[in-house]
């Protein structure tokens, strides 16, 4: 049996059907506390701003207009929590995931590199301008469209290629050139 589609479920919602809230969170609640975790990097505050993310949609759901996918306008919710958060806590550094916690890289296809990078891609990202981090956590990291990205951050498509691509190339000028030619790390020559 197939799950209904969100815009069914939000409308029973609506209605008085609770079990509907219920789906559409088990539906979403995976890629809703990825987003979080990537952006505040602690396991504790990306379950806090879950959490935070589907009181918000519980609360507002009846001002969701259905101009865009009932995702989209949850995402953008998530993004805005997170933030939020980040804000509240003045910016100060954060340490980096422990292992096992972040959710796998499934693009890497070599999973040793994939491990040996990570820590600096995190590095990398937490120090991106809010203005990019987000446009390329959720085109990058969560691999959505960039029509996606540009609904959910509420920004015309062009502003996010623009973000993406500055965004890239902040954090490629920050990780400096990290893999040789055979596609391995490059040796520290001062260890």
């Amino acid at each position: 049996m197939s799950r209904p589609d969100d815009s069914v479920l939000i409308q029973r919602y609506l209605a008085g059907d609770g079990r509907a809230f219920d789906q559409l969170m088990a539906a979403h609640e995976g890629r809703v506390f990825a987003i979080s975790l990537r952006i505040l990097r602690d396991r504790e505050e990306a379950l806090d701003a879950t959490q935070e993310t589907f009181i918000t949609v519980f609360r507002k759901a009846g001002s969701f207009e259905g101009r865009s996918a009932f995702s989209t306008w949850l995402y953008r919710v998530a993004v805005n929590t997170c933030y939020t958060m980040l804000r509240k806590k003045a910016r100060r550094p954060t340490a980096s995931l422990p292992e096992g916690y972040d959710p796998p890289d499934l693009s890497a296809a070599d999973r040793i590199r994939s491990a040996e990078l990570r820590p600096m891609l995190e590095d990398a990202l937490a120090i991106l301008p809010e203005e990019f981090g987000p446009a390329v956590l959720l085109s990058d990291l969560e691999g959505l469209p960039l029509r996606s990205v540009a609904e959910i951050l509420e920004i015309p498509l062009g502003t996010v290629k623009s973000r993406v691509f500055r965004g890239r190339k902040l954090l490629a000028e920050h990780l400096g050139n990290l893999m040789t030619a055979s596609g391995y790390p490059k040796e520290d020559k001062h260890e």
